[in-house]
């Protein structure tokens, strides 16, 4: 029979994951606007992204 203490846990983490949830709809939503703002800026940290990962080693 749960108990308190894991009620408590599984409600915490619920709020965390729909914090990050939050949090992550709101970063892309800057995103897509910095993009639309400045698309020159936004297109060359796009290649430099694309670049980075085509060079790492895995």
């Amino acid at each position: 029979m749960p108990d308190a203490t894991d009620r408590n846990a599984e409600d915490r983490d619920q709020e965390r994951r729909r914090k990050r949830a939050v949090f992550l709809r709101e970063m892309d939503e800057a995103k897509a606007l910095r993009e639309r703002v400045q698309p020159r800026r936004a297109r060359a940290n796009r290649m430099r992204q694309q670049m980075r990962m085509r060079t790492f080693r895995w």
